[in-house]
């Protein structure tokens, strides 16, 4: 796994919604049904903390995220119902200073930690901040990675990252440029399963002895990762029934 599994203990940082009811129509699901807008989206209002709330600051009214690492170690975002395709996207300024060893993301994921999982990955690595990863798992298998040149430092200001996400395709943006895309092939796996937003700070410099992310450094702690305007799927949430949020 590209990230430390913790089982949920289960933080909302917004008001919880009326509890649903089992009357409630479902919600409609762009590949069923051709009149939903693929890019239409809304805004992310609530989220769920997986591990080390103290360190995630969600300001709802703001529409902004902060994600803070330091000596508790860094922390875990997510929304708090599936999505099943649709446009995913977020402003974000990367920590500043020597981030070494560090990995920042933005990444829609069936549910973290499951061996099976599909991913779509938008992965900052510390060691070089005019970089991005992107990736993708089907079946929990990944072995997809492209790394990209930025022609910017992620830490100098907000910029935008949006994932696409259908049934036969996959893109990423950069500031409203197409970096990726990938069509579904005849006989290959393709990421199908309903799948959460998630965000996370950690530090990865144990994986391929530092080679991935670079040692870790530490010493322009503590690193704020900033979120803002996180942008969701409009109509086609799924219904969040086995992690107890």
């Amino acid at each position: 796994q590209h990230r430390p599994f913790v089982l949920p203990t289960v933080s909302r940082l917004s008001p919880s919604p009326a509890s649903p009811t089992l009357s409630a129509p479902p919600m409609a699901d762009p590949a069923l049904h051709p009149e939903t807008q693929p890019n239409q989206t809304k805004t992310l209002k609530q989220i769920a903390v997986d591990y080390s709330p103290d360190a995630c600051n969600h300001q709802p009214e703001s529409d902004s995220i902060i994600i803070t690492f330091d000596h508790r170690g860094g922390a875990r975002w997510r929304s708090t119902t599936r999505f099943h395709f649709g446009t995913f996207g977020a402003q974000i300024q990367c920590p500043k200073g020597n981030t070494s060893g560090l990995n920042y993301n933005l990444y829609l994921s069936s549910l973290e930690g499951d061996k099976s999982q599909d991913e779509i990955d938008f992965e900052f690595l510390g060691k070089d901040k005019t970089i991005v990863q992107t990736n993708y798992y089907t079946a929990g298998t990944g072995n997809r990675e492209l790394v990209h040149d930025l022609g910017f430092d992620c830490s100098d200001g907000f910029h935008d990252y949006v994932i696409k996400w259908g049934p036969d395709m996959i893109e990423w943006l950069i500031d409203g440029k197409m970096v990726r895309r990938e069509k579904k092939k005849d006989g290959e796996g393709f990421p199908e399963r309903p799948m959460f937003l998630y965000a996370s700070v950690w530090d990865a410099s144990y994986i391929d002895e530092g080679r991935w992310t670079g040692p870790y450094v530490g010493c322009d702690a503590p690193y704020v990762c900033h979120y803002k305007d996180v942008r969701v799927p409009a109509g086609t949430a799924e219904s969040d029934d086995s992690c107890g949020c």
